[in-house]
């Protein structure tokens, strides 16, 4: 009886100890908080969360305050809209309160809210597609409340950096742009069949344009090369003449400057020659005066030619 009684002993010290074991593997590895309260709260998109999943991560700026707990659909008759509230758990002892200033070691819900607490969209990865949900504080995005939609406690949403890159790039008029892509093709393809058709011919007409000009350059070049000898040798012939004509020229401003000084000797007031001339130039006038006499005579009286003046 003692040994039976042991035995059930044992086997019920087993099972509490495994129990135990296996409650604190699971709190442990599982993030149970059997102990701890915890505070559930709404996050309602309207756009589409995809790679978001149960049990997802709720992080603020990077550190994990929380996890999804359930996300569902719902249908509002009144908009003709479609919701997706999305029920996160928050742990509260992952986040603290500064207690410097007294009275103040906690902070309602509301209060943050108010404060511009804000849950957004966020994608972990590129590779895997996976998404989690991103808190912060954003006073510039309005508070938007579904209270048809949960009756829980709701954190508004607010877009995230991928979600408004999407909605930028669905502004952008991609089928517009794509016929003008197709248009300015179309353009690109029809010059270059054009060129394609038309170049080779100016291309050979340029070749033979080219062969001509260079050919009437070197005729240019020889003709241009016969005149610079012949300006060389003009420019000789006219040099070695003008020193001939300077000798000349020379010689004659010499007579001349000779000339000039005889006739300043001839002209002087006290020259010989001068006294002569004017001697003669008074003969020739007192005999011009004489004719001029004599002309009157004969005019008056022309018998004079014959007989003479009588005495």
């Amino acid at each position: 009886m003692s040994d039976s009684t042991n035995k059930k002993t044992q086997i019920g010290a087993f099972v509490i100890l495994g129990s135990v074991l296996l409650l604190f593997i699971i709190m442990t590895f599982g993030h149970l908080r059997l102990f701890s309260s915890s505070k559930d709260v709404a996050v309602v998109f309207q756009n589409s969360i995809s790679g978001l999943s149960v049990g997802a991560p709720v992080n603020f700026r990077g550190v994990k305050v929380g996890s999804v707990k359930s996300i569902t659909l719902h249908f509002d008759p009144a908009d003709r809209k479609a919701y997706i509230p999305v029920i996160i758990t928050l742990e509260p002892g992952q986040m603290h309160v500064v207690r410097d200033v007294p009275g103040q070691t906690r902070v309602s819900f509301q209060e943050m809210i108010d404060n511009g607490l804000r849950a957004g969209l966020n994608l972990q990865s590129l590779v895997t597609g996976q998404s989690d949900i991103e808190l912060d504080f954003d006073k510039s995005v309005p508070a938007v409340f579904h209270p048809r939609i949960t009756e829980l406690p709701e954190i508004p949403v607010r877009l995230s950096a991928m979600e408004k890159l999407k909605n930028t790039l669905e502004q952008i008029p991609i089928k517009d742009i794509s016929q003008h892509a197709d248009t300015a093709l179309l353009s690109i393809t029809a010059l270059s069949e054009t060129l394609r058709q038309k170049l080779p011919p100016l291309i050979d007409h340029a070749q033979d344009t080219a062969i001509a000009a260079t050919d009437t350059i070197k005729d240019l070049h020889t003709q241009l090369d016969e005149t610079l000898l012949k300006m060389n040798h003009l420019l000789d012939a006219g040099t070695s003449e003008l020193d001939q004509r300077g000798t000349d020229l020379h010689l004659t401003l010499s007579s001349a400057t000779k000339t000039l000084n005889a006739l300043q000797d001839i002209l002087s007031e006290r020259s010989a020659d001068r006294a002569n001339l004017d001697a003669a130039l008074r003969d020739i006038a007192v005999t011009a005066a004489s004719l001029r006499g004599f002309a009157s005579d004969v005019e008056r009286n022309p018998q004079l030619l014959l007989m003479g003046r009588k005495p």
